[in-house]
């Protein structure tokens, strides 16, 4: 299981990433860009993926990792159940969305920072 205690630390790990709110949710930013948001009603984190990897995560389980059912789907965002969601799929998951959003540059110096 993730906690927003840990969703939090790994999202704003990633460079000049902040904490915001959308609606009722608590998201995360890049250049106030959404790459994630925490959902504390169904316990579930929703990102915005390409639609490679959004593919590619769901192939590991459609139960907890899966597009949204709707055209917001379509366009690579994908929810998690962080009941279910291995911790090391989940930092995967939180990295792929931060890269897919984040300006190139930013994208690179996370992948920097994670080699060290």
């Amino acid at each position: 299981m993730v906690s927003l205690d840990t969703f939090r630390e790994i999202a704003l790990s990633c460079p000049e990433a902040t904490e915001d709110t959308h609606f009722d949710k608590i998201s995360f930013r890049i250049k106030k860009k959404i790459f994630g948001t925490y959902d504390s009603q169904n316990n579930q984190a929703c990102f915005k993926l390409s639609l490679v990897d959004q593919d590619l995560y769901s192939l590991i389980d459609k139960k907890s990792i899966y597009a949204v059912p709707n055209s917001w789907g379509k366009q690579g965002w994908t929810i998690t159940d962080l009941n279910q969601i291995p911790l090391e799929i989940f930092r995967e998951v939180v990295q792929s969305a931060y890269c897919q959003v984040a300006p190139q540059k930013l994208a690179n110096q996370y992948f920097n920072q994670e080699k060290i």
